[in-house]
């Protein structure tokens, strides 16, 4: 598995999109498109057990947060996926509960939580 990218120019800008594996087999690729990025989307996933891994000492989460902001990325999105997993589904709590953790490790790394923008999304 590789990077993929996409490009567009909008009026104001050109924009390259990279799409980097976020599987741990994957990480150099991973390492490879962070790299070049100037903003991040940190893909999250809300399902019971998904989110608590992720975001656990060894956890995927934090690896790529560090890792993009270790690698220069100083803006970054939070897309908290997976909404519909959530128990209950498209729970607030639930959604409220990640943001929370997420700032707190993020704030750590040294991102300022109130400038990262957090999204619930679902697929």
């Amino acid at each position: 598995i590789d990077i993929a990218l996409w490009k567009f120019e909008t009026s104001r800008y050109y924009v390259t999109i990279i799409d980097a594996p976020g599987h741990r087999d994957f990480i150099k690729n991973m390492i490879t498109g962070t790299s070049q990025a100037d903003c991040a989307v940190l893909i999250v996933a809300a399902g019971t057990g998904e989110f608590e891994a992720g975001i656990s000492k060894n956890g995927q989460t934090r690896e790529h947060a560090l890792l993009a902001f270790t690698l220069g990325v100083k803006q970054l999105i939070v897309g908290v996926n997976k909404m519909d997993s959530s128990e209950p589904p498209y729970s607030e709590s639930r959604y409220e509960e990640i943001k929370k953790e997420v700032s707190s490790y993020i704030k750590k790394i040294g991102y300022n939580p109130a400038a990262v923008a957090f999204v619930p999304i679902s697929g």
